[in-house]
């Protein structure tokens, strides 16, 4: 054997090893929620601005906090961008919620949506503590008469496991189905 057949041989067993190594990347993503609470809304139709989340938890990353406070990637990721899946899911719920009609932006309908309802997320990790922490504010809008409103969250919900990304996955659901109840009972 030549060096040069040699040298080939290697790099091809070397690749084919981290090629071994790298796998698929995990992707989780958030199960489907059926909130069951029903609010009446002042408004008939409902646009929800793109969710505005922290730098951390705009990425593809699932992140958690440690006991120390520091915010770290757990390895796994999303399997759609946060603040999209995020949005599509506070519009369902609130939807489901009020009987409204709730689109995301941009508006798809002709006539203009009687509010807007606007998130913006400081907080959404899994924490030390075994909880799901989903915090910030959000604000309704609407297009004609009517008052404007604000308010904050502060939304934890419990995890079996907090180092699982499908769990985060299910507390991460469980937890914007509750902000579209906050919204729907005091910004509605």
């Amino acid at each position: 054997m030549t060096h040069r057949t040699t040298g080939f041989l290697f790099i091809a067993l070397a690749a084919g090893t981290l090629a071994a190594c790298g796998g698929p990347d995990q992707r989780f993503a958030t199960p489907a929620s059926t909130p069951t609470v029903r609010v009446a809304s002042a408004y008939p139709t409902l646009e929800v601005v793109e969710v505005t989340l922290p730098l951390y938890a705009a990425s593809e990353e699932i992140y958690a906090a440690d006991a120390g406070g520091a915010i770290t990637p757990l390895g796994p990721l999303w399997a759609d961008d946060p603040a999209r899946a995020m949005t599509l899911q506070l519009s369902r719920d609130l939807g489901q919620i009020t009987g409204a009609t709730v689109a995301p932006e941009p508006w798809p309908y002709r006539e203009y949506a009687a509010a807007k309802v606007d998130v913006r997320i400081e907080d959404m990790l899994a924490t030390d503590a075994g909880t799901f922490r989903l915090a910030g504010q959000y604000f309704v809008a609407p297009d004609e008469g009517g008052r404007n409103r604000s308010g904050s969250f502060s939304i934890e919900v419990p995890m079996a496991t907090p180092d699982s990304a499908a769990t985060i996955a299910a507390a991460r659901s469980a937890a914007v189905s509750q902000l579209a109840e906050t919204v729907a009972r005091r910004g509605l």
